[in-house]
C-alpha cells in the first residue's frame, strides 16, 4: 500500500486537507529558469503532477497556485488542469493565502502548502500540512511537516497529490478508477 510507512501525525494532517496550494518555481518545475533568444520565458511541467493536480479537484479538494512571478505559460497550464485559483505576482504569499481562505471559507489547518524556498515560510507556518520538496533549500525542508522524495518538477507534487488522496481514503478508487475496474 503507497505511503504505508508514513507517521500516523502525516497522515492524519493529509486527511483533513480540504485545500492544496502550490508554488510554482521549484515545485511544479525544476526552479530553473529557461530563456528563448528573444527572451520568451520557457517552463517544463511534469505530466504526472498534472494528473495529480485533476485527481485532487475530481475527489472534492481545492487546488491554488500562488507564485511570486507573473508567467503567461503558468496561466497556460493552470488553465490546462482546470485550476481556477492562480495567484501571480505574489511577493506577500500569507496574505494572498489569508484571503484565499477567507474566500473559500476553509480553515488553515485544512489545508496543505508545497514550497521550496524562503518566500514559501510564511504560509507553510500557517497551514496544518507543510511540504518541502526533496530540493527545497534546507531552511525550507527542516520547517516541514514532510518531504518528497522527488524534486521539484520531477513528480513531488504528484507525490503530495497521492499522499493527500491516500490519506483520505481515495487511493484505491483511483487505481480502480483507471484499471477500468472501478
Amino acid at each position: 500500500m503507497l505511503f504505508a510507512d508514513l507517521p500516523a501525525d502525516i497522515r492524519e494532517r493529509a486527511a483533513r486537507v480540504r485545500l492544496a496550494v502550490f508554488d510554482v518555481d521549484g515545485v511544479l518545475t525544476d526552479g530553473r529558469l529557461w530563456y528563448a533568444e528573444d527572451g520568451r520565458e520557457l517552463k517544463a511541467f511534469h505530466v504526472h503532477d498534472g494528473l495529480g493536480l485533476k485527481r485532487l479537484r475530481a475527489n472534492g479538494i481545492e487546488v491554488a497556485i500562488i507564485t511570486a512571478r507573473i508567467s503567461h505559460l503558468v496561466a497556460q497550464r493552470t488553465a490546462e488542469l482546470g485550476i481556477a485559483h492562480v495567484y501571480h505576482g505574489q511577493d506577500d504569499k500569507r496574505a494572498c493565502f489569508a484571503q484565499l481562505v477567507e474566500a473559500l471559507g476553509i480553515d488553515a489547518a485544512e489545508c496543505a502548502y508545497t514550497g521550496d524556498d524562503l518566500p514559501d515560510l510564511g504560509v507553510m507556518r500557517e497551514v496544518g500540512l507543510a511540504i518541502a520538496v526533496a530540493n527545497a533549500h534546507p531552511w525550507v525542508r527542516e520547517r516541514a511537516h514532510w518531504r518528497t522524495r522527488l524534486g521539484g518538477g520531477k513528480g513531488a507534487v504528484r507525490e503530495v497529490c497521492d499522499l493527500i488522496l491516500c490519506a483520505q481514503g481515495h487511493g484505491e478508487a483511483e487505481l480502480a478508477h483507471h484499471l477500468g475496474t472501478g
